[in-house]
């Protein structure tokens, strides 16, 4: 591609928001293997139940600040004076069920570390450790869930996990490159495909 010829992205970027073009750009599918990166994933997603994405996206860096980093031991310990406090920063979504969820969900989160070595290895069993790459054009209707979402939330929701329910889970998969979903037309899709070989594999 020449400096000259236009950049495609997926039709879902809202290119006068500079945050969500950075956010497909250097974010969206990449393949996320590290806990904690992927426990943020968690945090934000369950928290964007029933709003827009980017209404999570812009809100981004108070949660983190909010969440100590999105650090999963730290939160599994916030008791009820904590949640007040929470619920009284204007900068995250004030919602006391989803605060809960993110406590409860640390604590489940936890324990599948516990279990299985790392949650990144719990979560990737789902797609057989490996990408699921589609191939859609602007003019299709992109799904928002499959039957690895489907089976991902359901064993999620039986250990504890609030608030992810088979979309969520999609969307959780498509942020962190268990799928690719960039369009055929998007120049980030040959891109991600192109950093499979360096990625680990799980048995």
């Amino acid at each position: 591609m020449t400096s000259s010829e236009p950049i495609c992205r997926c039709s879902w970027v809202d290119l006068s928001k500079p945050d969500y073009v950075l956010y497909h750009d250097q974010e969206w599918g990449i393949p996320v293997y590290d806990d904690q990166h992927l426990f943020e994933h968690l945090v934000l997603e369950s928290s964007q139940a029933g709003l827009s994405w980017y209404t999570v996206l812009r809100k981004r860096e108070n949660y983190r600040a909010a969440f100590e980093q999105f650090n999963p031991q730290q939160i599994a310990h916030y008791d009820e004076a904590k949640i007040e406090t929470l619920m009284g920063n204007a900068g995250i979504i004030r919602n006391r069920k989803k605060i809960e969820a993110i406590i409860g969900n640390a604590r489940a989160f936890l324990q599948i570390q516990a279990e299985f070595g790392s949650f990144a290895s719990y979560s990737w069993r789902f797609v057989d450790g490996q990408p699921i790459v589609n191939a859609f054009s602007e003019s299709d209707s992109w799904p928002t869930t499959s039957p690895e979402s489907d089976a991902m939330s359901k064993d999620l929701r039986q250990r504890g996990f609030k608030f992810f329910g088979s979309t969520i889970c999609y969307a959780h998969m498509q942020a962190t490159g268990m799928v690719n979903d960039h369009s055929v037309t998007c120049f980030r899709r040959q891109e991600i495909i192109n950093g499979y070989a360096s990625n680990p594999v799980f048995e």
